[in-house]
């Protein structure tokens, strides 16, 4: 068997995260064709096929699924010693893979960008936005250095540490300014307008109110907390947003913006790490900053 090259292993892997030869050879950048020599060639050396190839998507065979795990532990180690390298210097220089989720990355990411960059100048920050699920998933298995999200994870190969808190607001139509603030009974019975299934967010604000995530809902949910202010401005009900939202989602509808009464709903948002990582030191010092960034709206963690 022929030696098997690191390019190669990335391009398996690739592959057989997307499972279309397409997206694979985008996040790559490279072309598909030169994506699937490189795959066929791989195959060829190993004397066996990794994929089953459909009209439209591509699956690992069952000798694919157990080559998937060895490759995702061959190229995390190999990770780590580039981040071994990285941490024999005092400050951060070269790529950081930053993940964020989506109900803090538009109003935090800016400054914690201008700021990392400030402060280093030879940091390349790759920023990966989703779900904190899959932000823990590509974390363990190394493609990400760290990730900010709410807290806690309760991952037990994850380092958590706490940053700031910060409250939720209530989202009324402004028709409704004048009105008293509800509790969190009281929007059991209301529109509850709330983002989709796979968001944090979701689940602290049905735990604010106490209702199940199980309990039949009569309105779709959202996929971004500016469709839910939007749907909010057309009368479609009210929602809770993280005051950091408030300035970029409320400015362009019609909207009133309440505090509930103590205690107010809150969340803790916090940087996450793997406990093996060799650039510890350093994401520590990243995580100051993204605490610096949070700016007024927060409050220690």
């Amino acid at each position: 068997m022929r030696n098997m090259t690191l390019k190669q292993l990335r391009y398996f892997e690739a592959l057989a995260q997307h499972q279309h030869f397409g997206r694979a050879a985008s996040a790559c950048a490279i072309s598909q064709p030169a994506l699937s020599v490189q795959i066929m060639e791989l195959e060829k050396s190993l004397g066996t096929d990794l994929f089953e190839r459909g009209r439209r998507q591509v699956r690992l065979t069952n000798f694919g699924e157990e080559f998937a795990s060895r490759v995702r532990t061959i190229l995390q180690s190999v990770e780590e010693l580039g981040e071994l390298a990285r941490a024999s210097t005092d400050r951060l220089v070269g790529r950081l893979r930053l993940g964020i989720i989506p109900t803090i990355a538009p109003y935090l990411l800016p400054a914690i960008i201008s700021n990392l960059t400030r402060m280093n100048d030879g940091i390349d920050i790759q920023v990966r936005e989703t779900v904190t699920p899959k932000l823990v998933e590509e974390l363990s298995e190394g493609r990400l250095d760290a990730a900010i999200v709410a807290l806690p994870v309760s991952e037990p190969s994850l380092s958590e540490i706490p940053l700031f808190e910060e409250n939720f607001v209530l989202v009324r139509p402004l028709g409704d300014a004048g009105k008293p603030v509800p509790g969190h009974e009281d929007l059991r019975e209301m529109k509850l307008l709330l983002l989709e299934e796979g968001h944090c967010f979701r689940d602290q604000a049905l735990s604010f109110c106490n209702i199940q995530s199980s309990r039949p809902r009569e309105i779709l949910d959202a996929s971004s907390l500016a469709t839910l202010v939007q749907m909010v401005g057309a009368g479609m009900g009210v929602t809770l947003i993280p005051e950091m939202a408030i300035a970029v989602e409320t400015r362009s509808a019609p909207v009133s913006i309440s505090r509930f009464a103590a205690p107010e709903p809150a969340r803790t948002i916090g940087m996450i790490w793997r406990k093996t990582s060799p650039l510890a030191k350093q994401l520590a010092e990243i995580s100051r900053v993204v605490r610096q960034s949070a700016g007024d709206w927060s409050r220690p963690g």
